[in-house]
């Protein structure tokens, strides 16, 4: 089974082109950061309400992006809460999307291709090996959404993460979208760590948006 954070990796790849898609703000790192949060509450080694994330348990997990995760909640120490933590793992984000490409490297998912764009700029791309990963995350997602289903925890989480950074559009059209909205909302309130992410998210995303108009 993939973690969070790899199969966010694997939904932000074009897998025709093999680089990842163009995310408005930090998203990216946003999302991968919360995918690791979810992970981690699935665990029970975290714990969230709406205002307050909660320490647990800070026994290592054996993986390294939950284990770095699991420390700076731990070195952080006082009152905490989704968007604190948030804020301060998100800056991590691309080294934790290095590990998740190496995993999925490692697993026969992906394969790296140097290249140079106009012979000058270094480039990196990860075409799809064996991309029924990928197209089994999408479509299992669709599938949830678009049907009335009892959803498995999991893709609860995956759902709260894409919806609250905006990257739906990675897996449903933009008449899906619009025709799924309550559906999306309700699932989203079935998790209750989900609800304290998302909203974290959201609040980020709003300063990073208004913070750059000012500018």
């Amino acid at each position: 089974m993939l973690s969070f954070v790899e199969e966010i990796v694997l939904l932000q790849l074009d897998d025709s082109q093999g680089k990842f898609v163009n995310l408005p703000l930090s998203a990216a790192d946003v999302v991968l950061a919360g995918a690791a949060l979810m992970e981690l509450a699935l665990a029970n080694r975290i714990d969230s309400d709406l205002n307050q994330l909660i320490l647990v348990d800070k026994t290592p997990t054996g993986d390294d992006i939950l284990d770095d995760v699991l420390k700076q909640i731990g070195e952080a120490g006082g009152e905490l809460n989704a968007a604190n933590v948030l804020e301060r793992i998100s800056g991590n984000g691309e080294k934790y999307q290095d590990i998740a490409l190496k995993r999925l490297i490692a697993k026969g998912i992906l394969r790296e291709e140097e290249g140079r764009f106009l012979w000058v700029f270094h480039t990196r791309r990860y075409p799809v090996v064996d991309d029924r990963e990928q197209r089994e995350v999408r479509a299992r997602l669709r599938q949830l959404v678009l049907s009335v289903e009892i959803p498995d925890p999991r893709d609860i989480v995956l759902i709260c993460l894409i919806e609250a950074c905006g990257l739906l559009g990675l897996v449903l059209s933009p008449d899906e979208i619009a025709a799924t909205q309550t559906r999306v909302e309700q699932l989203g309130r079935l998790d209750l760590i989900g609800q304290a992410v998302t909203k974290a998210v959201g609040e980020i995303r709003f300063i990073v948006r208004h913070s750059t108009a000012v500018i």
